[in-house]
């Protein structure tokens, strides 16, 4: 998985942070979509790695509870970043809470959660009733 996410880097539009995001995911039948950061200089109509991930499994088909594992993969050799809470709101209405999150840095140490432990209180369709 590091050599994908480390190849998806380059595909990544960062002008402003330079800080490239990948990520990948696996669906329960065994497809993989990728995202990857986009910037523009308004800054707040880009969008993170995870969330475009997400947005083209949709795309293509992939219902809610059927992502099974997402990485992600900051350039960071020093810490490894974890996703944003925009993009845990997202990972947390799609995916169920079993779902595997694995985040990476580019040496490939990683750390790896359930969405129920990445995101322990989430704010879901019941709580729009």
């Amino acid at each position: 998985m590091k050599e994908k996410l480390l190849e998806l880097h380059k595909h990544a539009y960062v002008p402003i942070s330079n800080y490239p995001v990948s990520c990948v995911l696996k669906t329960n039948d065994g497809y993989y979509f990728a995202g990857v950061n986009v910037e523009d200089a308004s800054t707040r109509a880009g969008t993170c790695a995870e969330r475009n991930a997400i947005f083209n499994a949709i795309t293509c088909g992939v219902k809610k509870g059927e992502i099974v594992e997402i990485n992600v993969m900051t350039s960071s050799t020093n810490t490894i970043g974890m996703p944003c809470f925009v993009c845990r709101q997202m990972i947390s209405e799609y995916c169920n809470k079993d779902c595997i999150v694995r985040c990476f840095n580019k040496n490939g140490d990683f750390v790896e959660h359930t969405v129920e432990e990445l995101c322990p209180y989430p704010f879901g369709e019941e709580d729009l009733v």
